[in-house]
């Protein structure tokens, strides 16, 4: 169960924490490369609204720019000077959209440290480029192609990561990692390792119940496989393992390392 956290002193301080409860566990630092794509549109505002018809995600995007350039716009008076964070809110795409459409068309500048209007603008003529998740857009590629000046952006972020692995099969102390990890770990890290923790953790306690009837190992496994796949039921909702024969492999030398049976050759003790 791999719980994900923000920085090296939050794994450490939940590794700690772990351990002190008698929770199995190891710290795990990766570097690893995010990679997204973009599919980037370019055009005046007019002309852009002009082609958007039918596709949904262009014309949202529109509807946010012409809010977000009447909000900056209207009280702005021409030769005034505006401080940029009074402008520009971080979680406003819209509004640096408009804002650099704006620079861009010489409308406004800096002066002082403060962003000037030179004159006003209309957004009609204001050339934009807006981009969106490859994902998102990919049912309107095809028309976007047609009707757009379009290109693609490719971001690759390296990255280090910090991880706490939880190495128990236990209910209880999967349930007790868990509640001491929300301090820490973040939110869809929690939610991944729950699912894991118990999937893990009810297939553990079907090999030990099996293992009492199979003393082999190949035995134990066709037995296994033959229950595949097994299903948690819970007032709402249904969990089904899966697994194959290699990874049942690798989750009896777990089991074996935590002390729960012992695997020599073909056979098992439990």
């Amino acid at each position: 169960m791999r719980l994900e956290v923000l920085s090296k002193d939050d794994m450490n301080a939940l590794s700690r924490e772990l351990s002190r409860a008698g929770i199995m566990n190891r710290t795990r630092e990766e570097v690893t490369p995010e990679i997204s794509h973009y599919v980037v549109v370019k055009g005046t505002y007019a002309e852009l609204v002009e082609k958007a018809e039918g596709i949904g995600p262009l014309q949202e995007s529109l509807d946010e720019l012409e809010f977000a350039f009447e909000e900056i716009i209207s009280d702005w008076e021409v030769g005034a000077g505006k401080a940029l964070d009074g402008l520009f809110d971080e979680s406003d795409l819209g509004r640096l959209l408009v804002l650099t459409a704006l620079i861009e068309s010489g409308a406004v500048v800096e002066e002082d440290g403060k962003l000037v209007l030179m004159k006003k603008p209309v957004l009609d003529g204001l050339r934009v480029e807006l981009r969106f998740p490859i994902d998102e857009i990919e049912e309107y590629l095809e028309e976007l192609e047609k009707r757009f000046e379009t290109g693609m952006i490719t971001e690759y972020t390296m990255e280090k990561r910090y991880f706490v692995e939880v190495m128990e099969v236990d209910r209880e102390l999967v349930e007790a990692a868990l509640e001491i990890a929300e301090e820490y770990a973040t939110e869809e890290s929690i939610v991944e390792a729950m699912f894991d923790g118990i999937a893990r953790s009810v297939l553990a306690d079907v090999i030990l119940e099996l293992a009492e009837k199979h003393r082999k190992k190949n035995d134990l496994i066709d037995a296994l496989l033959e229950r595949e796949p097994i299903v948690v039921e819970g007032e709402r909702e249904r969990l089904n393992i899966y697994f194959d024969e290699e990874a049942i492999e690798d989750f009896l030398k777990e089991l074996q390392t935590l002390g729960y049976l012992k695997v020599k050759g073909n056979r098992i003790w439990v």
